[in-house]
């Protein structure tokens, strides 16, 4: 439960080893492995009703302009049951869909929905994930997860983006939304287990069964990514930056290596990440990222960060078998060992940068710890039975934040700087809550909720990024995605409170 799991790693955390758009006014291209090349005829087999409709539905395609004319009835896609036109053909394995979106008049409901839609089935009720546009602009990615299900879905920030990019890859489904067709920006993902063969094409619905509508669909085009087995499969990671305000993420720098838990520099323009025990650099423009010289440690975990002023960098490592902390210069140097004992893992600089905060295993139990920076007497915080981790200052110093499964599930915590008044934030029955790292002006906390059934924090799960004003008002999620261990273990704010940084990930077919 503890066990702190990296997608492949040959050691563990908590006594073993853990491997590790438009957002701002630059921008990096995200080159995945779907490069749009639309089709010269029609890719598809068949089109049909699905569900109930009144008025038939039709499918045209031009092979002149090579574009797809879809007419469209039906009540909704949405609730336990759908009704729509969709024109259709079976496959297998992973694959990306790319299209362009036009609707036909004005339209008579404003949620009549145009997109790509992978089906396990032509029933009303089948299992399915699409990627839509409504006829006012929203844009989302709605499933359904178990026949006759409810359906649900991860809505884009971005109203209307003249691209829509679904792929699969395995049982996730990723979302992504593009203005020119060249650079996509993700919006989330989800699981949704599908077997193959699958239906997949191009729907309308009209959300108003008395009607029907029309869209156009142009630059059409199906990848297919190959069929892959689960032990076939590896991990690919993305270091993303997310706007707190509107919800839009962008990735910094994708590779087919593992990696894990980024922080920013206080400059605000580099981010330090960590890879198969050592620590890395990349500007938040991207580019290649650089090894950070940490000397003999060279098994560092995922628990790193800098000092308030930034002129140092705290980090756990396990070169001595149990992980200890230790401090360094922030530009990289020869560590300074601050804990003597075992395992200890980092997570905390109070806002003087005289102390440092952490999770330790003393007795067989994990608890919260503090220790002066220049090493002595730690001082023991918390004493329930079960896991208090995660601890982190609150700006000014008053609080500390941290995760604990004291009543039976994990939840987020507060408690005064010398461990007295621990209170319970974070109380709602559909999540178990980890990590919860306070934004540097003090209003908000980011924090990692996994769905409340998931034990400890392990990879490759549906998760969501939370946010909550540190004043206790409701959470609310700031994005979705595939991720959990590694994703967002350290403090991730940029400076200026405007950006979180994450890892998410996605297991792709092997390449080799």
């Amino acid at each position: 439960m503890i066990t702190r799991l990296g997608h492949f790693a040959s050691f563990v955390k908590k006594g073993r080893f853990k491997l590790i758009t438009f957002l701002m006014t630059f921008s990096v291209i995200f080159v995945s492995q779907c490069q749009t090349s639309p089709q010269s005829r029609s890719i598809f087999d068949n089109n049909s009703d699905v569900g109930p409709v009144t008025h038939t539905g039709t499918a045209q395609f031009n092979q002149s302009s090579k574009k797809y004319r879809i007419t469209g009835g039906g009540k909704n896609i949405w609730g336990q049951k759908d009704a729509f036109q969709y024109l259709w053909k079976k496959d297998s394995g992973d694959f990306c869909l790319t299209t362009k979106i036009r609707w036909v008049g004005d339209g008579k409901n404003a949620h009549r929905k145009a997109g790509w839609m992978i089906r396990q089935s032509l029933t009303t009720d089948s299992v399915y994930a699409d990627a839509v546009i409504h006829g006012d602009g929203l844009t989302s990615l709605q499933f359904r997860k178990t026949k006759g299900g409810q359906t649900e879905e991860i809505q884009s920030p971005v109203s209307a983006p003249d691209f829509i990019r679904i792929e699969r890859y395995g049982d996730v489904f990723s979302l992504y939304i593009s203005k020119d067709g060249k650079q996509f920006q993700p919006v989330g993902s989800v699981s949704v287990a599908l077997a193959d063969p699958v239906y997949l094409g191009l729907i309308v619905c009209s959300h108003d069964d008395t009607t029907t509508e029309t869209a156009i669909f142009s630059k059409v085009d199906f990848k297919s990514l190959g069929i892959h087995k689960m032990e076939d499969r590896t991990i690919e990671s993305s270091l993303e930056i997310i706007s707190v305000e509107t919800g839009q993420r962008r990735i910094v720098y994708s590779s087919d290596s593992h990696f894990e838990a980024p922080n920013w520099f206080r400059d605000g323009k580099s981010l330090l990440f960590n890879s198969d025990g050592r620590l890395y650099t990349i500007p938040i423009t991207g580019g290649k990222p650089m090894l950070l010289n940490t000397d003999f440690a060279d098994r560092c975990n995922n628990d790193h960060g800098f000092s308030p002023d930034g002129k140092l960098l705290a980090i756990s490592d396990q070169h001595e078998g149990e992980s200890l902390i230790y401090v360094l210069p922030d530009a990289g140097g020869t560590p300074r060992k601050v804990t003597e004992l075992g395992p200890s893992y980092w997570h905390g600089w109070s806002p003087e940068g005289k102390t440092l905060a952490y999770c330790a295993e003393r007795n067989g139990n994990y608890d919260i710890y503090t220790i002066p920076v220049e090493g002595g007497r730690e001082t023991r915080l918390t004493d329930d039975e079960g896991l208090d981790d995660g601890p982190e200052y609150s700006p000014d110093g008053r609080y500390i934040y941290f995760n604990s499964e004291r009543t039976g599930a994990m939840k987020i915590w507060r408690m005064d700087s010398d461990g007295t008044n621990q209170t319970q934030i974070t109380n709602d029955d559909q999540y178990a809550d980890w990590f919860p790292h306070p934004s540097p002006d003090g209003k908000q906390i980011v924090f990692l909720s996994y769905d409340k059934e998931v034990k400890g924090h392990p990879a490759n799960k549906d998760v969501a990024l939370r946010i909550m004003p540190s004043s206790g008002e409701k959470p609310r999620v700031l994005t979705r995605l595939f991720g959990g261990q590694g994703t967002i273990n350290v403090p991730s704010w940029s400076p200026d409170n405007k950006y979180i940084a994450f890892v998410s990930y996605r297991l792709v077919g092997n390449k080799n």
